[in-house]
């Protein structure tokens, strides 16, 4: 029977440096996978991945991880905020011009990691609120999804899942303070 991720990082904590080991081996095709997929450059993915268990070591030992059951998603949010720091540090770089017309590389590569930034944000956004919206109640997932994702009506909401106009309308509401009560607990940011 393996050990769940609590209990390595609670034997962890009070020193039991395998117990790491154990998370490191069940969680490194995982995350490494991840920075790959963002990255797609082997070294720069080897250097955030290390990062990246740095990091949860120090937080760990901080007593900065709020154990929700929630151990990967943590440490694929430190590796995300890595891989942002990543590219904002590119954005500052000094400029350099090429004899060339002029022509500006590292605007062309700013221009680019600043896209790939807004798309790796925007991915991780709606990963998150998929996450959190998972953990409504199911009336409030489905007025929710009707209404954001296939843009009915209150009405057209209420008549589908035979309930009232204010029904539908309250269960939307409570979904929203629901969202906001969580987004607030978990310290999550949702901008760009």
């Amino acid at each position: 029977m393996s050990l769940s991720d609590t209990t390595l990082i609670a034997e962890f904590i009070s020193g039991n440096s395998n117990s790491f080991s154990i998370l490191l081996d069940r969680y490194k095709k995982r995350v490494y996978g991840f920075i790959y997929s963002k990255v797609h450059d082997p070294d720069l993915a080897d250097d955030i991945f290390q990062d990246t268990f740095i990091k949860v070591v120090k937080n760990l030992r901080l007593g900065k991880y709020n154990d929700e059951g929630r151990f990967l998603s943590w440490v694929i949010r430190i590796a995300h905020n890595l891989i942002m720091d990543h590219y904002r540090k590119i954005k500052r770089l000094p400029k350099h011009e090429s004899k060339i017309e002029n022509f500006d590389v590292l605007d062309r590569l700013v221009e680019q990691n600043s896209s790939i930034e807004e798309s790796m944000i925007e991915t991780q956004i709606h990963a998150d609120l998929s996450l959190l919206i998972e953990e409504l109640p199911d009336s409030q997932i489905e007025v929710l999804r009707m209404r954001l994702f296939q843009d009915m009506s209150f009405k057209e909401i209420g008549d589908q899942t035979g309930v009232s106009i204010n029904t539908a309308l309250g269960r939307m509401r409570y979904a929203v303070i629901n969202l906001r009560k969580m987004i607030e607990e978990r310290n999550l940011i949702f901008t760009q």
